[in-house]
């Protein structure tokens, strides 16, 4: 089987790329600009385009499949020519799909959380020996790709995103899986570049519980009002199983999970992931792992990339990155720091990167997510919002959004950075919470550990 890729260079593009290499696919690709890791790991496998750019002559009539990456464009010059020629084009989901229309295909959903309950699904199985294909949206320890694909194996487990499928399918990604099990975490409006309002944002969840074979399952958070309201509101034959937030304690800035056999230790905490980890039992039950597994190997999960990830700590202090950046992932974030840390002074740092976060009508969304925090900074880079062609935005419309007087505003990496290593995580108690889907304009997250070296 041959598969050509445009736009080879992504994220999930190269890890679907690597996955198809190891299945015995005969792979090659495109792109106009590709960056580490997938440079490097497409090197590794004789997977790098020779140069950067579009090619139409690669493209002929021996080729199975033609995938198309979000960052082509639908005039792409590779596009083009498979068009011309008639080949078979997916999307990136229409791919996996077909790649799973055989298989059981289990597909965690939401606004939130997702990354990380179908990473705990995979921690689950990976540590009881069962083989499984996936899709997840964060490089997991203990697995070399994001992507895993076979023939033999029952289940397949897919990361649901709601963001748009290709540059020619204007489809969310997970109304093309077709789920027999499913999982919807939480809704809060997002990608309002795509979802101009909240029905519409939410119409999306609702036409995804639609798509769910009959006689499927639905685990469903029935602490998020609009996911309990349209999950009962589903007349689709299916079984539903709602979930919550399970019983649990923090001492001395450990979480122990409420069980059946008594307290358990656990390496995550917040009350979101709990309630992840709710969803994440009711799905493992339903593939064939019994409750007293699923907490053996729970315990020993410290969480997806990027989400509350530490970073370093010493005898006073710790620092954790996040991915948050949406306004409930921010307030869920804060929120579980400073319980897990209560004694200590949180110091709450979110960048402003998304085109959600970065609409000024989609900013009064934040407000009162930063409360928690003692200290509260937010940074957003203009140069951003040019090359998003996006309107100025100012300090206090931030301000005025975030509804908190004595919050911090940084447009300017070096100043940030300043205010950064100015912290004493030395001899005060300090958590520290660097919450962004990029980087401070330049921060070298590795420099942060500098601050809690003893």
């Amino acid at each position: 089987m041959r598969a050509h890729f445009i736009a080879i260079g992504g994220s999930a593009m190269h890890n679907l790329a690597l996955a198809l290499h190891d299945k015995g696919y005969k792979v090659t690709g495109s792109d106009d600009a590709i960056f580490e890791p997938s440079l490097g790991r497409l090197a590794k496998k004789g997977l790098l385009p020779a140069e950067l750019g579009w090619f139409p002559e690669k493209l002929d009539s021996t080729i199975d499949a033609v995938i198309l990456g979000m960052h082509a464009k639908a005039d792409n010059p590779e596009l083009l020519r498979a068009q011309e020629l008639g080949l078979p084009i997916y999307s990136y989901p229409e791919f996996l799909y077909e790649q799973s229309k055989n298989k059981t295909r289990v597909v965690i959903g939401g606004s939130h959380g997702k990354t990380t309950i179908t990473s705990m699904i995979l921690h689950v199985m990976k540590f009881h020996g069962i083989e499984v294909d996936f899709m997840v949206g964060a490089q997991l320890d203990g697995f070399d790709n994001m992507v895993h694909l076979t023939e033999e194996n029952d289940f397949m487990i897919l990361e649901g995103d709601e963001y748009l499928s290709s540059p020619i399918d204007r489809r969310p990604k997970f109304h093309l899986y077709k789920p027999n099990i499913a999982l919807l975490s939480g809704i809060a409006w997002d990608h309002i570049n795509v979802f101009p309002t909240f029905d519409n944002y939410v119409e999306q969840f609702e036409i995804f519980i639609s798509h769910l074979t009959d006689g499927g399952i639905l685990v469903y958070n029935e602490e998020d009002p609009v996911v309990k309201r349209i999950a009962e509101a589903a007349t689709n034959p299916i079984r539903k199983l709602a979930y919550q937030t399970p019983e649990y304690t923090v001492r001395d800035g450990k979480t122990l999970l409420a069980t059946p056999e008594g307290d358990m230790p656990i390496e995550v905490f917040g009350a979101h992931n709990l309630s992840n980890l709710a969803g994440a039992k009711w799905i493992c039950q339903n593939m064939g792992v019994d409750e007293a597994d699923f907490y053996e190997a729970i315990a020993t999960f410290r969480g997806a990339s990027k989400r509350l990830e530490k970073i370093a700590e010493n005898t006073r202090s710790i620092a954790y990155k996040d991915f948050a950046h949406s306004p409930s992932k921010v307030t869920a974030t804060t929120r579980a720091v400073k319980q897990q840390y209560p004694d200590r002074k949180l110091v709450a740092c979110l960048e402003l990167h998304t085109y959600s976060s970065l609409n000024p009508e989609f900013l009064k969304e934040y407000q009162g997510a930063l409360d928690t925090a003692d200290e509260a900074l937010v940074f957003y880079s203009p140069d951003a919002l040019a090359i998003k062609r996006m309107a100025p935005i100012s300090a206090s419309q931030i301000a005025e959004a975030f509804q908190r007087e004595d919050l911090l505003v940084y447009t300017d990496p070096e100043a940030f950075r300043s205010f950064l290593f100015s912290l004493d995580m030395q001899s005060q108690s300090v958590a520290l919470l660097l919450m962004s889907s990029g980087n401070y304009g330049g921060l070298k997250f590795e420099d942060v550990r500098d601050l809690l070296k003893n």
